[in-house]
């Protein structure tokens, strides 16, 4: 698993998070439009490097560096949506899908300066 799709299952399982509460590897397959063994391999994958933990009855959940790196993704992306479509007048479903590719690959310099601009 690459960096990009490893972000995206941690962005994808706290959005999940949010919304159900309760998340299962079926329910990320169903939200990324994946097969249960890409899931399945990606979630074996996210519990080696120390990101995710699952119980006895499949649920996944983030361990504290997990749901760090988690937020961290997921901020840059509402952020990066916000510049493009408030800041810049991108149309807002266009603005949610160069953000979800932009995140993966900006700096944190460059995210903190959008940041910023954001909030003067």
């Amino acid at each position: 698993m690459n960096y990009e799709s490893g972000e995206n299952y941690l962005e994808t399982l706290l959005r999940l998070k949010e919304k159900m509460g309760s998340v299962r590897s079926i329910d990320l397959a169903a939200e990324l439009n994946y097969s249960k063994p890409s899931i399945s391999r990606a979630v074996s994958v996210l519990k080696n490097a120390g990101y995710i933990t699952v119980d006895g009855e499949g649920h996944l959940d983030f361990t504290e560096e997990g749901a760090k790196r988690a937020n961290e993704i997921y901020e840059k992306h509402r952020t990066l949506k916000r510049f493009l479509h408030e800041k810049l007048g991108v149309e807002e479903h266009i603005a949610e899908q160069d953000a979800c590719r932009i995140e993966h690959i900006i700096s944190e310099e460059s995210s903190a300066a959008i940041k910023r601009s954001l909030e003067n």
